[in-house]
């Protein structure tokens, strides 16, 4: 890499927000008249009145996956905690079964973007590769270069006991996420992704632009590590779609709790996996959309929502009503 290569690459690597110049526009109505349906100025005096100021935004860059010279996925990306990003997303899409199948991660400058070439261990060459997408991964996409309804992304189903979780540590840890995601505090655009101990205690937190990146971000810096799935559970900030319950399943979590709705994929697949789902998770009360029976503790009110769900019979699936307070059990 050439030096003027490797100072842009540094310059885009070093931080993953940028403080950007703004100006304030207030649209209170006695600031403006409107005339033939055009809104003016009242007065130029209101005008002097608007302040420069500047504002934190996240930085987002074209990140191109790359295994082995074969361009996989161009994924819209914060630049930052990019080899746990290689490691998840390897690990997620099917290409690595565990951290010990990629053996290096390179990045490369480009006028466009940042290449992440991943070096597998030698004997791993999975068919996905073979199967590159074909578009570019929006921020907000899940599934952008799938072009067959077979090639939709599915865990394996394998068996697993959730542990019992406790209120108190979903609180805990909803607590602690909010003070260590210091990015999104900065600029209040990002999603963040957590490992909790059954305690609530963090393990670890990324955040990224795109709610599946800091997901993979997080899984990838989960198995780098060592962490393994069965003391905890993920935090996610962002809606709980059926992407990010796969991804969650393809680490081993028995556990997702997301601070916004989920869709009814994603509670579908909550029970295929036999994963317990809580969402709409706030620091007095959360729904739970799969796995009551191992939510337990009940300090606060923690609520069964009815999933309506067709993939089958739940195994602690909510089947009554729509909310069904059960904090008197406590």
């Amino acid at each position: 890499m050439c030096p003027a290569d490797a100072a842009a690459l540094s310059a885009t690597m070093s931080s993953p927000s940028q403080v950007l110049p703004v100006r304030t526009v207030r649209f209170a109505g006695d600031h403006h008249r409107e005339h033939d349906g055009d809104l003016s100025r009242s007065d130029d005096a209101s005008r002097a009145t608007l302040p420069d100021t500047t504002r934190e935004v996240p930085v987002e860059v074209a990140v191109n996956v790359i295994y082995g010279g074969t361009p996989f996925a161009v994924m819209m990306t914060t630049p930052s905690d990019l080899e746990d990003f290689a490691f998840g997303f390897s690990l997620t899409e099917g290409i690595i079964a565990g951290a010990a199948d990629i053996t290096h991660v390179a990045y490369r400058a480009h006028e466009r973007g940042i290449e992440l070439v991943v070096t597998l261990a030698e004997g791993i060459h999975p068919r996905r590769i073979d199967r590159e997408r074909n578009t570019a991964g929006r921020t907000g996409c899940g599934l952008c270069g799938i072009d067959q309804l077979d090639a939709i992304p599915q865990a394996a189903v394998r068996a697993r006991t959730p542990a019992l979780i406790d209120p108190l540590a979903v609180r805990r840890a909803l607590d602690a996420l909010e003070v260590q995601q210091t990015l999104n505090q900065r600029t209040h655009a990002v999603h963040g992704a957590a490992w909790s101990r059954s305690d609530g205690t963090l393990v670890a937190v990324r955040e990224d632009v795109g709610r599946h990146n800091a997901l993979d971000k997080l899984l990838g810096a989960l198995i780098r590590a060592g962490h393994a799935p069965a003391d905890g559970f993920v935090v996610i900030t962002s809606r709980c779609s059926f992407e990010m319950v796969e991804k969650a399943a393809v680490y081993g979590a028995a556990t997702i709790v997301a601070i916004s709705a989920p869709t009814s994929l994603a509670v579908e697949r909550a029970i295929l996996h036999g994963m317990t789902l809580l969402a709409i998770a706030r620091r007095d009360s959360a729904l739970v959309f799969n796995g009551d029976q191992y939510v337990h503790g009940l300090p606060f009110s923690v609520a069964v929502a009815s999933s309506g769900a067709t993939s089958g019979s739940a195994s602690g699936s909510a089947t009554g009503a729509a909310s069904v307070d059960r904090s008197s059990n406590a």
